[in-house]
């Protein structure tokens, strides 16, 4: 049977574990699947976008595990009183097909974008960092500031949004973490200036250009988050151009990352090779570094892998027949689909949704 983990079911797991270190484990596991990137049979993910918004596909495996994440991004979606971004996703047995579990992922996907940042952060910051702005406050802001602060010793954030009420949010969820520093900004320039690290994390559909080269100090690491999918950007073209910039999956990428904005030869990094020791990362304590994150499948297979393991372990989630599961009795005949149309003697009470 398929192991089935709801929204309810999520937030029970990760208050069992504790979400710090929930994001610490996803982003050792994160690394763990990164230096074994060339075990996956890997493709960018499959995108259908309108003018308000984008669903997409992401699939990922290696030899025993197949995984693929259902995920939206509407921007406008909060007018409506709905999220942004929400993901489902599939974790099946490469060598039968059979999904081993099925989970949401709008939670998950939270925790494992900020884990991803961190998992960046550890290779491409300055060790020493201690101070980071947070460019936009929304559903994410939280999960970025305390993995970074949990985990990479930032001790204060400079936080800034056009949405005030957003960076209201931001300061309230943070007020239970009192090691933290939060300052409120007036501007992007203020809360960036004297930050070790700068992340974006801004939600509209738009070439935006929320960072400008006059921000850009010598040494910073900026974790480049919310450009995401095409005509959607947060970096000025030049200030890709004042340092070094790492990619997690080239080829999707340079569709939908602030690379979009580049010529097609503009050099990047693969952040895998940095992290499995094969190209250096960070040259100098004085070089800009800059991860153009967009979000990839491998992630997500992680993730689902992470979760896996620890609802088994910690016996959480719902044992569902999503589909047809193996010989129970001598009556079952695998080859006889057509059974499943019939009344069957021991088959659960037909369930009706009003």
């Amino acid at each position: 049977m398929t192991r089935f983990v709801d929204v309810p079911t999520m937030s029970q797991l990760v208050q069992e574990i504790g979400v710090a270190r929930f994001i610490g484990e996803l982003a050792d596991t994160i690394q763990q699947d990164f230096v074994r990137w060339e075990s996956f049979d890997k493709s960018a993910r499959v995108a259908n976008h309108s003018d308000i918004g984008v669903i997409e596909l992401m699939p990922v495996s290696d030899p025993v595990r197949y995984a693929f994440k259902y995920v939206n991004g509407h921007p406008q979606n909060t007018l409506r009183g709905l999220y942004t971004v929400m993901a489902f996703g599939v974790l099946a047995d490469v060598e039968t097909g059979y999904p081993v579990l099925l989970s949401e992922l709008t939670v998950a996907t939270a925790l494992r974008t900020c884990a991803t940042s961190l998992m960046a952060a550890r290779a491409l910051a300055r060790p020493n960092s201690r101070r980071m702005a947070l460019i936009g406050n929304g559903a994410q802001s939280e999960f970025q500031a305390l993995a970074f602060h949990a985990h990479l010793g930032i001790e204060e954030i400079a936080v800034y949004d056009i949405d005030p009420l957003a960076t209201e949010k931001l300061i309230r969820n943070l007020a239970e973490f009192p090691s933290l520093k939060v300052i409120r900004c007036s501007s992007t320039a203020e809360a960036v200036r004297g930050a070790d690290i700068v992340t974006t994390v801004t939600a509209d559909k738009a070439y935006a250009t929320i960072l400008t080269p006059e921000m850009i100090e010598p040494g910073m690491h900026i974790n480049g988050v919310g450009g995401d999918c095409p005509g959607k950007t947060e970096l000025h073209a030049d200030v890709l151009r004042t340092g070094k910039v790492f990619v997690e999956y080239e080829p999707q990428s340079r569709v939908e990352g602030e690379i979009q904005q580049m010529p097609a030869d503009f050099p990047v990094v693969d952040l895998w090779r940095v992290l499995a020791g094969q190209v250096a990362g960070r040259d100098s304590a004085e070089q800009v570094t800059i991860f153009d994150s967009v979000g990839f499948a491998l992630e997500d297979y992680s993730a689902l892998r992470y979760v896996n393991e620890q609802a088994t372990r910690l016996n959480l989630g719902e044992r569902i027949d999503l589909v047809p599961w193996g010989a129970d009795d001598e009556e079952n005949d695998p080859k006889d689909l057509f059974r499943h149309t019939r009344a069957n003697k021991g088959r659960k009470a037909l369930r009706r949704i009003a």
